[in-house]
């Protein structure tokens, strides 16, 4: 009896799980050098500005990659859908070509993006990547093959199998990894209403940042003479440590920049600036007290 529960367990330890080899590629470092040099190599070509900002999606307050694949990949489906029915041919290559087009967008975001995530995380984005590339790839070629005068049913069903994948990933990046997640949005909810004593303004360099304890939460607290600014110290875009970032002007406002990633954020209210972020990071509102103390809140 023993020898059989020991052997069931040996068979469900050999079994491996869509999450379980999303798990694995988490830990493979088989692409890290191809990875390190294109993630670099975006970077460096899509400079801070405007252009990265928009691919980004600060404009939108949220990332532009997801809502740009669930467009395209919603016409590439379709399409294939549409092959398994009587309508015209030329909806689904109307549908094919849209999808195909879409892409090119979708993909532009979704690898700026990539290149300023965690090595974690881009190890499992490089793979959904490569499944995506195929998948475009198979539907192109499917969509030349029908302007041709040929069938390319089959083309397209192998693309949506490899775009299935990809967003398998790309859907474990999001909700498992948490990428593009806002990570400081929790904060405003664990801190109860009402002012809370932080420390003693004597007790506060003046003119650079530091990181202070409120119960269990961390905030970003700079002193300019009797004045405190104070935003919560996690990233909202990797939860990277704000007080260890530098002070800059941007767009004529002081900003602080996120030391692992370069998101920026205004001091006044804690808007983005610059991306990678896409979500604010939240503020405290301030006051000193007589005796010295730097009381907080949420604002």
């Amino acid at each position: 009896m023993k020898e059989t529960v020991k052997a069931g367990r040996r068979q469900l330890r050999r079994f491996v799980g869509p999450v379980d080899l999303a798990d694995r590629l988490e830990k493979s470092r088989r692409f890290d050098k191809p990875i390190r040099v294109l993630a670099k190599a975006i970077r460096d070509r899509i400079g801070p500005g405007k252009l990265r900002d928009l691919l980004h999606g600060v404009p939108t307050g949220k990332p532009l990659h997801p809502p740009l694949a669930t467009v395209s990949l919603g016409c590439l489906v379709s399409s294939t859908v549409l092959d398994f029915t009587s309508v015209d041919p030329r909806a689904a290559r109307m549908l094919l070509a849209a999808g195909i087009g879409g892409a090119v967008p979708t993909a532009a975001a979704g690898i700026t993006d990539w290149s300023s995530l965690h090595r974690e995380q881009q190890r499992v984005g490089f793979v959904h990547m490569v499944a995506n590339l195929s998948a475009l790839g198979l539907f192109s070629a499917s969509l030349v093959m029908r302007m041709n005068g040929r069938s390319g049913k089959a083309l397209s069903l192998a693309g949506l199998g490899f775009a299935s994948v990809g967003g398998y990933l790309g859907g474990h990046m999001s909700y498992r990894q948490a990428a593009g997640a806002n990570h400081a949005e929790q904060v405003a909810h664990l801190v109860p209403l009402g002012w809370h004593d932080l420390c003693l303004i004597k007790d506060l360099p003046d003119g650079r940042p530091v990181a202070r304890r409120l119960g269990y939460i961390q905030l970003f607290v700079l002193r300019h003479g009797e004045s405190v600014t104070v935003l919560a110290d996690r990233c909202s875009h990797l939860a990277g440590p704000l007080h260890q970032g530098r002070l800059v002007m941007a767009d004529g406002e002081a900003c602080v920049v996120c030391p692992w990633h370069g998101s920026t954020f205004k001091l006044s209210d804690g808007k983005v600036a610059h991306g990678p972020a896409t979500a604010p990071q939240p503020i405290f509102q301030s006051r000193v007290r007589s005796d010295g103390t730097i009381q907080v809140r949420p604002a």
